[in-house]
């Protein structure tokens, strides 16, 4: 099991994952989005193969459009 911090809040996982995975977790695949972890942004064509530490900080910003 792993814990990380995502936008403020403690979550917990069964099983270490990637940025990927955790985006399909959280409802938010295939939306706009930009990854912070540990205060470094993860380039978009990493979250494949960017495994997750337990205690790992992330902000997670997700794109709105508008007119």
């Amino acid at each position: 099991m792993i814990s990380i911090t995502v936008n403020g809040e403690r979550r917990r996982f069964e099983q270490p994952l990637n940025c990927s995975q955790l985006l399909s977790q959280l409802e938010l695949a295939g939306k706009r989005v930009a990854i912070e972890r540990n205060g470094e942004i993860v380039p978009r064509s990493r979250f494949p193969e960017q495994m997750l530490d337990d205690g790992d900080k992330l902000e997670i910003v997700v794109a709105v459009g508008g007119g």
